[in-house]
């Protein structure tokens, strides 16, 4: 799937200091026309490395960096790592349900997560709020992936479900946990992918330089965005 990226509408937002590289300046380009928010063109947008914010979709376009990568898994053909077999076989007691929307006591969890992982971010102070406003969307099928141990809550992989793909779009999990949750709800979502019969699972953005947007590469086989181009 493509797109010829010109001919879609942008914005471009001004320079501000980045998220994830705080000595780096970034800046986005924002899809104007209300006629992409739909599934099917939402999903051709992801396909030329654009995401969303709310209602709002993105890409970034800075002036001297190339560090967000988009990246992709290919559903049929993953491959669970030989640490990702042991965390699979270790969370066997793990339920999962998908929801059409979230758990009433979601945000506990959550606050616990942000207080814990990312206090230096753009989501400090934890607030129902801004959440929403983060999270939400009018004109997506968005689902709620809840991952269970002994009946308590202990991670939520919001989802976007589109016609042939799905995106992750955030996870939040208990900071403390043994297991690594938040490589538990991807391989749960790749398996909710070939259930579901979709080809693609939208990862985000790999930044290799930030420790906290570079696991997305240990997801194999997978493709990553390099100059409109979806490379393996």
């Amino acid at each position: 799937m493509s797109a010829e990226p010109q001919q879609i509408r942008v914005g471009l937002t001004e320079n501000h200091s980045c998220s994830y590289l705080p000595e780096r300046m970034e800046r986005v380009a924002i899809a104007l026309d209300p006629s992409m928010r739909t599934s099917e063109h939402y999903e051709l947008l992801l396909a030329n490395g654009f995401r969303r914010s709310g209602d709002v979709i993105y890409q970034p376009y800075c002036d001297y960096c190339s560090a967000c990568q988009a990246l992709r898994v290919s559903v049929n053909d993953f491959r669970p790592s030989k640490s990702q077999k042991r965390l699979l076989n270790k969370a066997k007691t793990v339920q999962w349900q998908l929801k059409p929307t979230m758990d009433k006591d979601w945000f506990p969890l959550y606050a616990r997560y942000i207080e814990a992982r990312h206090q230096q971010g753009s989501m400090y102070p934890p607030r129902k709020d801004e959440f929403d406003k983060f999270a939400c969307s009018n004109w997506l099928q968005t689902q709620y992936l809840h991952l269970y141990i002994c009946g308590h809550l202990v991670a939520i992989a919001i989802t976007d479900i589109l016609p042939n793909s799905a995106s992750a779009f955030y996870t939040f999990f208990e900071p403390e946990h043994s297991l690594s949750l938040g490589t538990l709800a991807v391989l749960v979502q790749i398996e909710l992918c070939k259930q579901m019969n979709k080809e693609w699972l939208y990862l985000g953005y790999q930044i290799d330089e930030c420790p906290a947007m570079n696991y997305k590469v240990r997801f194999q086989p997978n493709q990553k965005l390099v100059k409109q181009r979806w490379q393996g």
